[in-house]
């Protein structure tokens, strides 16, 4: 893996030198846009607008239009605007995890630490273990600023990108009004979520449409003509709700 960053922790009086990598990765299948005609490969190019010829990445810069002005921006403005945050990720309080609306989580990083800073790491790794504490902190991660938490995950630790507040919008939606619901409807459906509960295990479930889609490209390949599921769609006669419910226990298939 690459590093994304590197700088250090702030944690108090101390610094601990850290990398962030990425945790995740794309699992989408990797389709390029081609012309209807001939399937051409489409190809994007950075042209300029005065001169209609294409500019190479390394003579394209960054700039604000400030009163129908450009100002241009090198690497040493963005860091300058805040060298701390460009730097070092100050956790400047701690918080419960749990107090964090999981609407606010973003990209996950893996923290490794220097070979310097191990005792430190460890030492803020079992610290936040402890107290089930995460540390909150804002920090600069390619031209933007952050607001993340570091937080104890088995034997590491992890930085969580979070969404601010201003990030979020208002639930503006159309909701039901005026609607009863009766006991007994409750407490069937209450019924049928105990019967499909079960304990959560993340690698049950996998991509299957990504699947599915390679099952048709191979067929196309290979001129034939691709297996297509159909769609089984379960109904109940009645539109009571309770009877849909009462008819729904029972369905629950157990994964072994």
């Amino acid at each position: 893996m690459r590093a994304v960053w590197s700088g250090s922790i702030g944690f108090g009086l101390v610094n601990i030198p850290v990398k962030l990598y990425s945790a995740v990765q794309e699992s989408n299948l990797d389709l390029d846009m081609l012309d209807k005609k001939d399937h051409s490969r489409i190809r994007f190019q950075r042209i300029n607008e005065k001169t209609g010829k294409e500019v190479v990445w390394a003579n394209i810069v960054k700039g604000y239009n400030l009163n129908d002005e450009y100002i241009v921006l090198d690497d040493k403005d963005f860091e300058d605007a805040s060298p701390k945050k460009s730097k070092i990720i100050e956790i400047t309080s701690f918080v419960e995890a749990a107090e964090i609306d999981d609407v606010y989580f973003e990209s996950p990083y893996f923290i490794e630490p220097d070979k310097s800073g191990g005792k430190a790491y460890e030492l803020l790794l079992r610290t936040l273990e402890k107290t089930g504490k995460a540390g909150v902190s804002l920090f600069v991660l390619r031209n933007h600023e952050n607001l993340a938490i570091v937080r104890p995950k088995e034997n590491y630790l992890m930085l969580h990108r979070l969404r601010f507040e201003e990030e979020i919008r208002k639930p503006e939606i159309n909701l039901p009004t005026n609607v009863k619901i009766s006991k007994k409807e409750l407490d069937m459906a209450v019924k049928l979520v105990n019967e499909y509960t079960e304990t959560f295990d993340i690698s049950q479930y996998k991509d299957e449409y990504k699947k599915e889609l390679m099952k048709i490209i191979k067929a196309k390949a290979s001129g034939k003509k691709p297996t297509v599921k159909k769609l089984r769609v379960a109904h109940t006669k009645s539109t009571d709700i309770f009877e849909q419910l009462k008819a729904s226990l029972g369905g629950k298939k157990r994964v072994s």
